[in-house]
C-alpha cells in the first residue's frame, strides 16, 4: 500500500527530534502494559530472576520488531498503519494455564503455532469487514474504550491490588495531579506543546512522586547495560494439541481487537478500511507472534491505548511509530534504559490513562452519533451489544463455571460485544446500508 499524499505532507512537516519525542511518548504509554505480561507469567510459573529478565528483554525487543513490521510493512505483512505492538493481555490467562500444566517450552510452541494459524486465517477473517458498518464499528470502539478503564483504575491504585499501600491517598492524589497537569497543558496550550501534553504530564507526575518519596531510580544502577535475548533460551518449543487449540481460540479474540483498532485508526486518518489492509495487519500479528515464540516471548496485538494518544496529538504519521519501534528494540537490548522507564509510578500512568482511554471511548460515541436513532433496531443493537460487552468487566465471575475454552471467549468483552453487534445488525438491519439510515 502506497503512502497517500496527505500522509507524506504530514510526515514531511515533522522534525527528527519531534518524531523521536512522539515515539517515546507512545512507548511510555504502553511500556507498563507490555512488560506486565512476562512479569506475571514468570511469577506464576516460578521462574527465577535471570529467567524473568530474559522474558522482559525478549518482550521489549520483539515488541519493537513487531511495531516496525506493522508500521513499515514487508510485502503482505503489516498494515502500514501507526500501530504499536505489545504482548497481548488477552492471551495471558491461557498462557499461564499452559505454563502451569505443560511448561514454558509448550507456551512458546503454542505461540508459534497460533501465529501460523493467524497468518493462514487472515484473508478469510478480513473479508468480514463488510459486516462492520458504522453502528458495529461504533459499538466495538466504545467497548474497547470501556475495557481499558479497569487498567487505568488499577494503575491509579498503584498497580498491585495485594500491596498494603494499594489505593492509598498518596497514590490517588498522584494520579489526580498527573491528570490535572496533563489536562492543563492539553487545554491551555497549542501546537507542539499540546502534542506533548501526555509526556509533560508523565514527567511532572514522576517528579512529584520522586519529591514525595513515592518512587526512586535505585533499580537503574543494578540493571545490566546489555541484555540480548537469544532464540530458544529455554529449550526447543514443544507443540501439544490442546494448548495449541486454546491459543488459536485466544488469537481469534486478538484478531477481533485488531480489527477494532484498524477501524479506529483508519477513521482517524480519514479513509475506509479495506479487506486487504486488515488482512495485512492481521498477518503481521501472526508473524510477530511466531517470531516472539522463537525469541522467548508471547503473542502480540495492537495496543488500543495508543489510539487514544493519536486522538490527543492528532498525528497519524507512521514515522512516529517507527521511532517507537526503534526505542522498544533499544530497551530490549539495553536493560538499563528499560529500568529508567519502569521507574515511572503506576499512578502517573493511571492519571494519563484516564484521558487517553476516555478519548477512545469518545471516538466510539462519535461514531455512533452518525447512526440514525429513528430506527429502533439501531437502538436495540447498541443497547444489547455494549451491555454484553461490559458484562465480563462489570462482573468477571459470571462465567467462572464454563469450560476453560468457552470461558476464554466469554471473558472477552470486546469479542462478545463485537460478535453481538455483527449478528444483531445482520438480523435486524438485513438490507444493505439500513443500519446507517
Amino acid at each position: 500500500m502506497e503512502t497517500s499524499i496527505t500522509e507524506k505532507k504530514a510526515e514531511s512537516s515533522l522534525s527528527v527530534r519531534r518524531i523521536a519525542s512522539l515515539g517515546l511518548q507512545h512507548v511510555l504509554v504502553m511500556y507498563a502494559g507490555t512488560v506486565t505480561v512476562p512479569l506475571i507469567l514468570a511469577s506464576v510459573i516460578g521462574l527465577y530472576g535471570a529467567q524473568t529478565v530474559t522474558l522482559v528483554n525478549a518482550c521489549l525487543l520483539t515488541s519493537g520488531l513487531a511495531t516496525l513490521l506493522q508500521s513499515v510493512g514487508i510485502g503482505r505483512f503489516g498494515g502500514r498503519l501507526p500501530l504499536i505492538q505489545g504482548c497481548s493481555f488477552i492471551v495471558l490467562t491461557p498462557m499461564v494455564i499452559i505454563g502451569q500444566e505443560y511448561g514454558i517450552t509448550t507456551i512458546f510452541g503454542s505461540a508459534i503455532a497460533c501465529g501460523l494459524f493467524t497468518i493462514l486465517i487472515a484473508p478469510l477473517f478480513s473479508r468480514l469487514v463488510r459486516f462492520f458498518p458504522p453502528i458495529v464499528i461504533g459499538c466495538i470502539i466504545t467497548i474497547i474504550g470501556i475495557s481499558l478503564m479497569p487498567a487505568a483504575a488499577l494503575w491509579i491504585g498503584g498497580g498491585n491490588p495485594d500491596a498494603p499501600d494499594f489505593a492509598n491517598l498518596p497514590n490517588l492524589l498522584l494520579g489526580l495531579a498527573t491528570l490535572m497537569i496533563t489536562l492543563f497543558f492539553y487545554c491551555k496550550t497549542h501546537g507542539v506543546i499540546r502534542n506533548f501534553s501526555i509526556l509533560v504530564g508523565m514527567l511532572a507526575g514522576t517528579l512529584i512522586a520522586f519529591i514525595a518519596g513515592l518512587t526512586n531510580f535505585a533499580a537503574v544502577s543494578h540493571a545490566a547495560w546489555i541484555g540480548i535475548s537469544m532464540p530458544f533460551s529455554f529449550g526447543l518449543p514443544v507443540f501439544s494439541p490442546v494448548p495449541v487449540f486454546v491459543s488459536c481460540l485466544a488469537m481469534i479474540i486478538v484478531m477481533t481487537e485488531t480489527t477494532g483498532n484498524v477501524l479506529l485508526i483508519d477513521k482517524l486518518i480519514g479513509r475506509p478500511t479495506t479487506s486487504q489492509r486488515l488482512a495485512d495487519t492481521i498477518r503481521a500479528d501472526g508473524l510477530s507472534t511466531m517470531v516472539g515464540g522463537c525469541f522467548n516471548s508471547f503473542p502480540y496485538n495492537a495496543f488500543s491505548q495508543n489510539a487514544g494518544l493519536i486522538m490527543l496529538t492528532r498525528i497519524t504519521s507512521r514515522l512516529v511509530l517507527v521511532a517507537a519501534g526503534v526505542i522498544l528494540v533499544l530497551l530490549g537490548l539495553f536493560p538499563k534504559l528499560g529500568a529508567i522507564v519502569s521507574a515511572i509510578p503506576r499512578p502517573v500512568l493511571g492519571g494519563v490513562g484516564i484521558l487517553m482511554f476516555g478519548m477512545t471511548l469518545a471516538a466510539g460515541i462519535q461514531q455512533l452519533k452518525d447512526v440514525s436513532f429513528k430506527n429502533d433496531n439501531n437502538i436495540i443493537i447498541i443497547a444489547v451489544s455494549i451491555s454484553i460487552g461490559v458484562i465480563p468487566m462489570a462482573f468477571p465471575a459470571l462465567f467462572k463455571s464454563l469450560p476453560s475454552s468457552l470461558k476464554l471467549l466469554f471473558d472477552s468483552g470486546i469479542f462478545m460485544g463485537g460478535l453481538t453487534a455483527v449478528l444483531l445488525n445482520a438480523l435486524l438491519n438485513f438490507k444493505k446500508g439500513e443500519g446507517d439510515e
